[in-house]
């Protein structure tokens, strides 16, 4: 995504208001345009932060990342699963899970979060797999979790019994 047009067009549109305050407005203009260019970069990169995480948010456990290639943003989508690994139903795309009812838009928070050194590392190296982050990783598995208690009943506690069968998903 090239950045360039956004930014060219604040500046005529920055050096067309100033021309409507005469000659020292318009050197004016001309003098802030050039700092206010590394300014807007950086707003417009936020922006698109903001966005790629509140679309991570509603396509969990997909994901959408924003990465920068010299200067240039670009975005890396991640579907959700599908196929009988994940939904225990050949070719099934996950739901979509919806944000609570309960949160602002937009809004984040952050918590600490303490694991094993072994799991950590399976963690990241599943991460990796998927081509996320960490914390792209554990905010769909995260999502996937509290979507999949909430709509499925759960089941009482007992005590384990030798050759149990689990279904489900894992990577």
């Amino acid at each position: 995504m090239d950045l360039t047009s956004y930014v060219e067009n604040l500046r005529q549109e920055l050096a067309g208001v100033a021309e409507l305050g005469g000659e020292e407005s318009r050197a004016l203009a001309e003098r802030l345009a050039g700092p206010l260019e590394s300014a807007l970069r950086l707003a417009l990169l936020d922006a698109l932060a903001a966005a790629a995480a509140e679309i991570t948010r509603d396509l969990a456990p997909g994901s959408v990342e924003l990465r920068l290639r010299g200067r240039e943003p670009s975005f890396v989508v991640t579907p959700p699963p599908t196929g009988p690994d994940f939904a225990g139903e050949p070719d099934v795309a996950a739901p979509a899970v919806p944000p609570p009812a309960d949160a602002e838009e937009g809004a984040t928070s952050r918590i600490s979060f303490r694991l094993s050194e072994h799991l950590k590392g399976r963690v990241e190296e599943a991460a990796a797999r998927d081509g996320l982050s960490v914390n792209a990783w554990l905010v769909r598995a995260a999502s996937a979790a509290v979507a999949a208690s909430g709509t499925a009943r759960q089941p009482q506690r007992r005590a384990p019994r030798g050759g149990e069968r689990f279904t489900g998903w894992a990577r």
